[in-house]
């Protein structure tokens, strides 16, 4: 294998074709290159070239590397291999990595699928908003549309999150509530299907954004008690494969906008919420439904 450095960026050589990185990028975005890895992939791999590590920081290298969405089918292998993949790892039928457009389809016809009564306690925010909101030039735009949605009269807010080529699930909970509240007390849910890929990466950003909303339509919370707004992470199921994130996301809305309690507080946390909460052959079947609501539209 070769390998060349130009303007930051390095092309490595495999039998069957280039990849290139690009050092200095922080990520990629919901629609990577075909063939470049992001970030996490880089840093996992220069730790492992590069300084002595211990034989489980290096599994849980190989591990995350062999299961993370935006490293898989970014390397060329044989031919035989990936019929050796996809044999022992089924998926749903949404097999391909969802983009943002396929992703806010299926979630407005899934929407339009749940009754009026659940509609009232809950809202979305479009699948782009949250990256949107990190970039300087759309942050400000992005808060205006927030407003319209009025989320702070909704018992729950959901924000699907694209971010460094992975689908994650933010959800607000009572943001209408007093921060004093002993019973209804606001407070966050991190759903995440590769908690190897480090939920809690994205809590700066989260907190940003988060104090930003309050701050954009005039609330009174002081800043120090946003700033302690609970940010939890259930460990609900996890992925098969590095495809599967996006379909899991509309999953947990679909499955979270069923079950959600009438009222969120700490000490049912969490709740329905766990490792156990559903079934591959729940999935598969959630899939195929959804597939169906977008033919229908077609």
């Amino acid at each position: 294998m070769g390998r060349t450095r130009r303007s930051g960026r390095t092309t490595r050589r495999h039998g069957g074709g280039v990849v290139t990185i690009d050092l200095e990028s922080e990520g990629c975005t919901d629609q990577p290159s075909k063939h470049r890895t992001c970030w996490k992939h880089i840093q996992a791999l220069m730790l492992a070239r590069r300084t002595r590590i211990s034989k489980q920081q290096a599994e849980e290298i190989e591990s995350f590397k062999l299961t993370s969405p935006c490293f898989l089918q970014t390397i060329p292998c044989r031919e035989r291999s990936k019929k050796r993949f996809k044999r022992n790892n089924a998926v749903s039928k949404l097999k391909k990595e969802l983009d943002s457009v396929s992703f806010n389809c299926y979630m407005e016809n899934m929407w339009k699928s749940f009754s009026e009564d659940k509609k009232m306690s809950f809202a979305y925010l479009d699948s782009l908003w949250f990256t949107m909101y990190t970039e300087a030039s759309t942050g400000v735009k992005v808060l205006e549309w927030i407003k319209r949605k009025h989320i702070f009269s909704k018992k729950y807010v959901l924000v699907p999150i694209v971010r460094w080529c992975h689908w994650s699930l933010l959800i607000f909970c009572h943001f209408g509530e007093s921060l004093l509240s002993e019973n209804n007390s606001p407070c966050m849910l991190l759903l995440d299907s590769l908690e190897m890929a480090n939920p809690k990466r994205l809590e700066p950003d989260i907190r940003k954004f988060v104090w930003d909303i309050y701050e954009s339509e005039g609330r009174p919370e002081h800043k120090h008690m946003i700033s302690q707004i609970p940010l939890l992470v259930p460990k609900v199921p996890q992925q098969r494969n590095g495809v599967e994130c996006g379909s899991y996301v509309l999953y947990f809305i679909n499955l979270f906008v069923q079950d959600a309690p009438e009222n969120f507080r700490m000490e049912g946390y969490p709740y329905f919420m766990k490792v156990n909460w559903f079934s591959p052959e729940g999935l598969e079947h959630f899939c195929e439904k959804l597939e169906s609501l977008e033919s229908d539209t077609l």
